[in-house]
């Protein structure tokens, strides 16, 4: 079995995963930075109990990007730009953020990545990873259309391999489950095909199979699912 497809069966059930990150590190007066920040979901919470931080979050979608900017928070910056190229300062910030974004970094920039954010991350700084691990039923669904278990697998051996160079210093790593549901299969559909960072067009055939594999877990309050997750805190040398 490969370390990407262990979970240990006594993982905890998290709500919020920022619970999981305040547990790792502290968050007042911090200058923090996330890659692949989607809509700063966790972020707007961090801020609003930790209302002395700084946060800049950036996006590659276009159509995310201007959500984002339509909808201006205090203490809060976004910028169209990847983790592969940070258009920022370096040492700028204390703990940088990759939310379920580094698996979607390009197979072969990943290591530039993690070396790019280590270029904008102060010495003593934080890099925080969480990744989905690559099983559970939710995952044998979405792996019919998206099967992700190779840029999975990349995601977990670049952060190993940062680990172990020159820049990065494995501060600890922990698992949880969150638990996600979906009220029927068209609210799965809408939240994870019809996504604006993809263009995904499944034939009749596929999403009669998406069906059929979704379906057996509805029942009178939708469908409850629970994602695996894992969690890598790196420290910058």
């Amino acid at each position: 079995m490969s370390s990407s497809t262990f979970f240990p069966s006594a993982a905890r059930s998290v709500t919020q995963e920022l619970d999981i990150l305040a547990e790792q590190c502290a968050l007042d007066d911090l200058d923090i930075i996330e890659l692949g920040c989607g809509a700063a979901r966790l972020a707007q919470s961090l801020l609003e109990q930790h209302p002395t931080a700084r946060y800049v979050g950036l996006e590659v979608d276009e159509r995310q990007h201007a959500k984002n900017l339509a909808a201006p928070c205090d203490h809060m910056r976004f910028v169209l730009a990847g983790a592969q190229q940070i258009p920022l300062p370096d040492a700028a910030f204390d703990l940088a953020l990759m939310l379920k974004s580094l698996h979607h970094v390009p197979l072969d920039q990943m290591d530039q990545a993690l070396h790019e954010v280590a270029r904008v991350v102060r010495p003593g700084g934080l890099l925080y990873v969480s990744e989905p691990v690559y099983q559970g039923a939710l995952n044998e669904i979405i792996r019919l259309y998206n099967d992700e278990g190779l840029v999975r697998e990349a995601a977990l051996q670049a952060v190993h391999r940062a680990a172990q160079g020159p820049q990065w210093r494995m501060a600890g790593t922990c698992y949880f489950e969150t638990p996600v549901h979906f009220r029927d299969l068209a609210d799965f559909e809408q939240r994870m095909i019809h996504v604006t960072f993809a263009e995904r067009h499944l034939d009749d055939a596929l999403r009669a199979e998406v069906r059929a594999r979704f379906e057996p877990h509805m029942g009178a309050g939708g469908a409850h699912f629970t994602r695996p997750m894992r969690v890598n805190l790196l420290r910058h040398l």
